[in-house]
């Protein structure tokens, strides 16, 4: 749990989606925020002075999460600018979009790239804070998962098993990097929006949309300022909460059982 006015937090792909609405809503509180991107510069620029008028500091860190010396770079952007870093939002994610029946839909090559950015990309941004973290006394990390993890859906084979493996990763840091430091997980449901539409196809979206408008016990799907809310809820307003995994689904993942 942390001060957010004032306070520090990087924020990995933040250029768009979740990750920018994470960065807008930290902003207003008054945080310090670093804005990053693995390609999409001019759209990182664009959020870092939405964050600005928004009330809030912000610089941009181009950088892959996938690479190691890029996380420490992001995390020394950070502290060149602002001497501490109190938050992280593993956000940053990659998929490919193949039916769980098409096994030559995917090979190792898919599997490494995506376990690198959704998997060992969280890691190594955690080690890359843990230190100044430790030091300060105290620190908070929210991974943005899915409930593809939870429940074996999602794009394909390859991201629902790196994020069921980011899933049990966050358990067992949170125990070996506490007390200082909190580790939690949001797993998104459905997200309404251009990612999963151009992934799905127009009418598989739609139609996939409208069922769970009408199924889901809360009868909605989400938006990224939804997920931005619990992730904003998880760094600084949940005292004595690490370790957790919460589904943000609308009821969606109990469906399963009827």
């Amino acid at each position: 749990m942390i001060d957010l006015n004032g306070g520090v937090v990087i924020v990995t792909g933040s250029s768009r989606g979740i990750g920018r609405a994470t960065a807008l809503m930290l902003a207003g509180k008054g945080t310090k925020v670093v804005i990053n991107c693995s390609s999409s510069v001019a759209e990182a620029e664009g959020v870092a002075e939405e964050c600005r008028t928004a009330g809030g500091e912000a610089i941009v860190c181009q950088a892959s999460v996938a690479e190691d010396a890029d996380c420490r770079r992001l995390a020394q952007a950070a502290l060149d600018n602002w001497g501490r870093i109190d938050g992280l939002v593993n956000n940053a994610g990659t998929t490919k979009f193949v039916a769980h029946g098409d096994l030559d839909g995917l090979d190792a090559a898919d599997f490494h790239n995506i376990y690198a950015v959704n998997t060992i990309g969280p890691f190594q941004m955690i080690r890359a804070v843990a230190a100044t973290m430790k030091a300060q006394g105290c620190g908070s990390v929210v991974n943005v998962s899915s409930v593809a993890g939870l429940h074996g859906l999602g794009s394909s084979v390859a991201y629902m098993a790196s994020k069921g493996a980011l899933n049990t990763m966050a358990m067992g840091l949170a125990r070996a990097l506490g007390p200082e430091i909190q580790i939690n997980t949001v797993c998104p449901g459905f997200i309404a929006g251009d990612w999963l539409r151009q992934g799905m196809g127009d009418a598989p979206y739609e139609a996939t949309k409208t069922r769970l408008e009408r199924s889901t016990p809360l009868r909605a799907v989400n938006n990224p300022t939804d997920i931005a809310e619990n992730i904003v809820y998880l760094l600084a307003a949940a005292p004595k909460v690490t370790g957790e995994i919460i589904s943000v689904d609308a009821g969606m993942g109990i469906l399963r059982g009827n």
